[in-house]
């Protein structure tokens, strides 16, 4: 896979397919191979590039493991849309990645053709901030929960139950999970820290660029009134939601996420 020293650091990438450019941002401790799954290869069908990267924090792009800010990964995402050079870019965050992709809208519009932004949010509920307070004390006190509890509380938190209630289903998801998750790295632990922040909601009155702000139904971590909050905040920008998807709504729902994105680029 490529690699390119962009802001600062290694970071690594891939590209799929040959069209207008599609930058895809992933959320909170996942590797970018994630989008390959269902989201590339819909994007490459209907005519895109589809690119999918590293986030710092993520091997093999550099860990950074001493710290970064939010800023530093909407500037390594620019950095990487001026590399590639077919800028413009659509953009397309979910989850830690829609809030990169949130502000990259704000601080490089010039980058930007549209958003999408899904599992939008400009700031935390007190539950989640708790929760992630919470899941950082755990990494700090070097606690290690049984892998089948992991799993569990993991299917819990991400997916919908109407993916949970299909006992075939709900077993090949924790299979996945437990199958899929490791020790969390240094690198990982330095994007934890990102989770609390300050509302957001007035800064992105100033957003100029197209966005459809997409939320999922029975998202625990991220509800999906807080996307709905970012889309009545930018200016002109479009809401959409899915049902019976969970924070995990991609890869739970990925022929209606995948239409919801392609239909609002072609728009």
């Amino acid at each position: 896979m490529p690699t390119a020293e962009l802001n600062g650091i290694r970071l690594s990438y891939r590209v799929h397919g040959d069209g207008p450019l599609v930058v895809f941002v992933m959320g909170t401790g996942s590797p970018g191979r994630v989008w390959e799954m269902y989201q590339v290869p819909a994007l490459v069908k209907a005519g895109y590039t589809a690119v999918t990267f590293e986030n710092r924090g993520i091997a093999p792009s550099d860990e950074c493991a001493a710290g970064f800010t939010i800023d530093d990964m909407v500037d390594d995402t620019a950095a990487l849309i001026e590399h590639l050079g077919d800028g413009p870019a659509y953009v397309v965050g979910t989850s830690l990645g829609s809030r990169i992709t949130q502000e990259l809208c704000l601080a490089r519009p010039e980058l930007v053709k549209k958003a999408v932004l899904l599992t939008a949010h400009a700031r935390v509920d007190p539950v989640i901030k708790s929760l992630s307070q919470g899941e950082r004390e755990i990494y700090d006190n070097n606690v290690t929960l049984p892998p089948a509890y992991h799993a569990a509380v993991n299917a819990i938190m991400n997916l919908s139950p109407a993916t949970l209630r299909e006992d075939q289903r709900a077993q090949d998801w924790l299979a996945i999970i437990e199958y899929s998750s490791g020790a969390t790295s240094p690198g990982v632990r330095a994007q934890m820290g990102l989770a609390d922040f300050p509302s957001r909601l007035g800064a992105y009155r100033a957003i100029t660029v197209p966005v459809l702000a997409v939320g999922y139904l029975d998202d625990r971590l991220i509800p999906p009134h807080l996307a709905k909050e970012v889309a009545d905040a930018i200016p002109g920008a479009r809401y959409a939601e899915v049902a019976d998807a969970g924070h995990y709504g991609a890869l739970e729902r990925p022929e209606e996420v995948n239409e919801l994105i392609i239909d609002f680029l072609k728009s």
